[in-house]
């Protein structure tokens, strides 16, 4: 049936037919769970995925969305581990952020050890493992076409696999002066500051693969790789910031845009039907210093569609011009075909960090439902855009920080909304760095129309880096939390939203399935399965390290399995626990859960090593850094640090009387004032000023100085 008369078909029965989520409205969707199947997507290459999960994001829309549905809400209580291994006998010193993918009954996997591996999906046997180094990256997912396997690797080389036996069939280095990155001249700044290195899921399409890069945040200057999948030649290279000749260069003062930035460093979405592929491109460098870059700075904070066999712009748009918030929009966009208002609409739906979705016309790039430049507030010093788009529909999240929820500011810095400013003054700013939906793998269902997607609630403090001042750093002593949430691209605004303990934005991806059942991972290393119409949670399982990363399902001899990799992640939590689980679950699976380990931390934790209170004196000097070596305070003030409590990290038992003092040598004013518990106020001390306090009760108190509110202490009394 051809896309036109599917279409036909699909309207008239909408009223009587369930299932046809693209279609039908979600609560249409909800009423008729146990209908007829979900009726497919018309084109071939937005089919749901079924018995195979081919790449990360499922399929070429990454709409991480399956049509199998013997795993349903009824007997999901009954999903019990098939198999579980530990691919790299059982490490917890790496992160692992690798999509799993399936063809044929087997799975696909990259480990951070720099891994391949291809295990049997239905009993968890190791076919093949091959290593591509030793020079460790992230990895986030392995691409099949043409009977091989494509990776990267840290040491910045593409391999193909053969997909069999995982023998090395090419090999490709990039981002080196003269080999495998034509356009690289350092004299030029075609290299960035940084040559960066490779990053992101590869893509295979129609003998192509399509390769990232990341290293924004040291100057690197970012591009997109199209090779040949045969060969590994180079066809083309897009860059993320413009050279001379090039549209867009004149957004760039100077020659800024030789370190620019604007990696794109997530794996793009392909459409077969419009040749296009759409990449989304990360922020510009310095991250939250305008001061040097002057102007919209493309293609930083752009989704771009770019001409899947020539490498050339089709069309761009930018979610946040000028950056200085650190918002890039690296979610990976996801492709649909939708309904609205009767018309049948092909679009990409991207968004991120600023907690709304930008809804747009595939082939032109129009949004759906309106856009609205914005005047935001200005700052001379950091050349800020006069003005921001603002989506038709509504945020996701909200836009500036709440007293009521995690979003509580911390006592004494400014604060502000989405696009607030900032320079010397550390300022907290919600969505942040990690808040809103940062790189959470979003779902597209089939059934309910409805995009899902994990979202952090997490403030961030900005300020520019000159003088050492505190850059994008979170606060110490905030809270973290987050939740998923279903928004209707059909209107752009939220269907459901379930907010819970755990921010849910660094690698926890979604996957949505035909029977109603979705599928995402915790910090805490919880899988969970969640009601596709309303976010209840279904079923849960310890996989004994954190979830970050996207579960899939698939199927061998007609059973449905569901997989996750659990080893964790550094964001936004610094203590999530790590590990290299592999877990294929079944209705009726006989492995048990992995043991708790010790979750993360809900606050942001203070890091550094506890010093006794008889080590100290039982004395705590502001505005100076604990010198470990000496274990005395530092003999020079600071007012920039976010450690300049000395010692920061104090040890005690209750009844013990603390003096904190302001050194007579200092020149400024300072204080310790505990939040969010109220449990001490020293007031501002003077320099050479003293306050005391008597702890007689246990706990964890952080406390700040209200001069230099980014200085952050903490006293345990136990």
């Amino acid at each position: 049936m051809d896309r036109r008369s599917f279409l036909a078909t699909a309207t008239a029965a909408a009223g009587t037919t369930a299932g046809i989520g693209i279609l039908n409205s979600p609560a249409q969707a909800a009423e008729t769970r146990t209908g007829t199947p979900a009726t497919p997507v018309p084109r071939q290459a937005f089919e749901a995925t079924a018995k195979n999960f081919p790449k990360a994001g499922g399929n070429l829309a990454n709409q991480n969305y399956s049509s199998l549905k013997k795993i349903t809400p009824r007997n999901v209580k009954q999903l019990g581990g098939a198999w579980h291994i530990n691919l790299e006998g059982g490490d917890t010193g790496r992160a692992q952020q690798c999509a799993v993918v399936a063809q044929d009954g087997v799975l696909y996997i990259a480990t951070t050890q720099q891994n391949i591996f291809a295990v049997n999906g239905r009993t968890g046997a190791v076919k093949w493992k091959t290593s591509v180094g030793t020079e460790t990256t992230n990895m986030r997912g392995v691409a099949l076409g043409e009977g091989l396997a494509f990776t990267i690797s840290g040491a910045n080389i593409i391999y193909a696999l053969d997909q069999r036996t995982g023998a090395v069939v090419w090999t490709r280095e990039m981002l080196i002066e003269d080999q495998g990155d034509p356009g690289c001249d350092p004299a030029s700044g075609q290299c960035g500051g940084s040559k960066g290195s490779l990053a992101g899921a590869v893509v295979y399409w129609d003998g192509l693969i399509y390769v990232g890069t990341q290293g924004s945040t040291a100057g690197a200057r970012g591009r997109g790789y199209a090779l040949n999948a045969a060969t590994g030649e180079v066809v083309w290279t897009f860059w993320g910031t413009p050279g001379p000749g090039e549209f867009g260069h004149d957004t760039w003062e100077g020659d800024t845009w030789k370190t620019g930035g604007a990696v794109c460093w997530i794996h793009p979405a392909v459409d077969p039907e419009l040749g296009l592929v759409y990449w989304t491109f990360g922020n510009p460098y310095p991250r939250t210093d305008g001061s040097t870059r002057g102007g919209d700075n493309l293609f930083a904070n752009c989704l771009v569609a770019i001409d899947a066999k020539t490498g050339k712009r089709r069309w761009h748009f930018q979610s946040v011009h000028h950056d200085i918030w650190d918002y890039d929009g690296v979610m990976s966009p996801v492709l649909a075909d939708i309904q609205i208002k009767g018309r049948k609409r092909e679009v990409v739906v991207y968004g991120s960090k600023t907690g709304m979705y930008y809804i747009l016309d595939r082939a032109t790039g129009d949004p759906v439902h309106g856009m609205e430049e914005r005047p935001v507030p200005q700052h001379a010093a950091q050349k800020t855009s006069p003005t921001q788009p603002f989506p038709g529909g509504e945020p996701f999240v909200e836009t500036e920080p709440r007293i009521d929820k995690a979003t509580r500011p911390v006592p004494f810095y400014a604060t502000g909304g989405v696009f607030e400013v900032h320079w010397d003054r550390p300022t907290i700013l919600y969505p942040g760095a990690g808040g809103g939906a940062d790189w959470s793998s979003p779902s597209f269902s089939h059934r309910t129309g409805l995009v899902y997607v994990g979202y952090g609630l997490i403030n961030s403090a900005y300020s520019n880096t000159h003088g050492g001042r505190v850059n994008t750093a979170r606060p110490l002593g905030e809270y973290f939390a987050g939740g998923v949430v279903a928004v209707d691209p059909r209107t752009n605004t939220v269907s459901w939203r379930q907010e819970g303990d755990w921010s849910l934005a660094h690698g926890n991806g979604v996957l949505s399935t035909a029977s109603g059942v979705l599928f995402q991972g915790r910090p805490d290393g919880v899988l969970t399965a969640l009601d596709d119409s309303d976010g209840d949670e279904l079923w849960t399982w310890q996989c004994g390290a954190g979830v970050n990363t996207s579960p899939m399902t698939y199927e061998v001899d007609g059973e449905q399995y569901v997989a996750v990799l659990a080893g964790g992640n550094g964001l936004p939590y610094p203590d999530i626990p790590r590990g290299d689980h592999l877990w294929a679950f079944k209705v009726g699976g006989k492995v048990g859960p992995a043991p708790a380990p010790t979750p993360p931390s809900k606050r942001n934790q203070i890091r550094s090593a506890a010093v006794s209170g008889a080590a100290a004196g039982n004395t705590i000097t502001l505005g100076r850094i604990w010198d470990s070596a000496k274990n005395a305070p530092g003999t020079t003030e600071n007012l920039v640090s976010q450690n300049a409590m000395s010692p920061q990290h104090l040890a005690i038992p209750r009844g013990t009387t603390v003096t904190f003092t302001n050194p007579a040598a200092n020149k400024s004013a300072h204080g310790a004032v505990a939040f969010f518990e109220a449990e001490f106020d020293t007031g501002l001390l003077m320099p050479g000023d003293s306050y005391t306090y008597t702890f007689n009760t246990s706990g964890e108190f952080f406390y700040n100085d209200p001069v230099s509110p980014q200085s952050t202490g903490k006293i345990v009394v136990s």
